[in-house]
């Protein structure tokens, strides 16, 4: 088979790429390792960001996202004592929408064979051949036959654990990481939510996040040691210390109910550069991960594929090799301002084992700073809705 993109990996970035490619006629080809329902049951973020929500706009495929999705123009921090709203509405004229990955992957799954977007599922054993050249191309199995796909360029958006990456010599490339000393323990319950807008917590017994998929279905957690055993964690002892956490007001509006969904999720922080790579360019978690403090996961992947498609879009449309030759350094560049600011927010409001009395100080001077500023307010409710693309 011969295409000019060949896109490996159908979760979000995969397929909002391959969308935004085949409506400017760039033909395109999308493998997956996976089967689609595994895709689906993947549990993940729900705080999107403009970038991400504009996608679906310009592609049309937002009807269900508008509907359904719960548009929020406020968040909290919350520090045991008291609750600091973040107006992000009125403090920078934006807002978020609260919708699952789960359901906009859907929604971009379920228009591919109507807008003419091939996937091909099941694709095992990914290799990734001739990248440093104009003539790359993909190996894999598929149904027990070996398969080839030749392309002018690969994007990888095949997560952390990909091929993508791999493929791109050490010998120039660098890896920025900070591994983080707990995970985030998460319920995910058809239950009413305690609040109508997210909560962040920082509590004497660690970290608490209040948030929700729906106004049926919430999703909370709580930070664990990295190394917790989830199998102490019944649903009524989770339940009982995110009611502790979060504070008497939450914890009054805390609706109990079993978990569909339990997990302990690590984090780290984490940026590969470049992002490109002869014909290879890089999407999403291949090339960057960041604490799910600040929600910016899905949407950092977004504004990748936003650069990416428009870079492919240009040298298919135009032959102007421009942008796909800054496309690493324009990505970069706002990945690492999401990665500061998910890293700030996360280190504000979570305890780390080695602090000690100076650096609690320091986040109780930080929240009174952010309670009593409105200028700080406004820095970081930019940062939440996302920096411009």
């Amino acid at each position: 088979m011969r295409t000019q993109v060949c896109i490996i990996g159908a979760g979000p970035a995969g397929l909002l790429l391959g969308h935004l490619l085949r409506a400017e006629g760039v033909e395109c080809v999308v493998i997956e390792r996976q089967t689609p329902d595994y895709v689906l049951g993947r549990i993940r973020a729900g705080v999107l960001e403009n970038i991400t929500v504009s996608l679906m706009e310009r592609l049309g495929l937002d009807a269900r996202m508008k509907a359904e999705g719960l548009p929020h123009d406020g968040f909290n921090l919350a520090d045991g004592e008291r609750l600091i709203r973040i107006d992000i509405a009125e403090l920078v004229g934006q807002e978020v929408m609260v919708y699952g990955q789960t359901e906009l992957t859907r929604d971009l799954m379920e228009a591919c064979e109507e807008r003419g977007l091939e996937v091909i599922y099941q694709a095992a054993d990914v290799a990734l051949h001739d990248v440093d050249g104009d003539a790359p191309f993909v190996t894999y199995i598929h149904e027990g036959a070996q398969q080839r796909i030749d392309a002018r360029f690969i994007v990888g958006c095949d997560g952390f654990h990909g091929p993508s990456r791999k493929a791109i010599p050490s010998s120039v490339s660098q890896e920025f990481e900070r591994v983080y000393p707990f995970g985030w323990l998460g319920i995910l319950a058809d239950v009413p939510p305690c609040n109508h807008e997210l909560i962040y917590a920082n509590h004497e017994r660690g970290f608490a996040l209040a948030s929700m998929r729906s106004p049926t279905r919430s999703r909370y957690y709580v930070d664990v040691p990295v190394d917790e055993d989830i199998r102490e964690w019944s649903d009524d002892r989770l339940w009982d210390e995110l009611a502790i956490r979060l504070g008497p007001a939450a914890a009054a509006n805390i609706t109990r109910g079993p978990a569909i969904e339990k997990s302990i999720a690590p984090l780290r922080s984490y940026v590969f550069a470049p992002m490109r790579h002869g014909s290879l360019m890089l999407c999403g978690d291949a090339a960057h991960i960041v604490p799910p403090t600040g929600a910016k996961g899905l949407n950092l992947a977004a504004s990748d594929v936003h650069y990416a498609s428009e870079a492919l879009t240009r040298y298919f449309k135009t032959n102007d090799p421009a942008g796909v030759s800054r496309y690493s350094e324009t990505a970069l560049a706002r990945v690492w301002q999401s990665e500061r600011f998910s890293w700030s927010l996360t280190k504000l409001m979570h305890r780390f084992p080695d602090d000690g009395p100076f650096e609690r100080a320091m986040q109780v001077a930080e929240l009174d700073y952010i309670a009593n500023s409105r200028a700080m307010q406004t820095a970081i409710a930019e940062n939440y809705v996302g920096l411009p693309v």
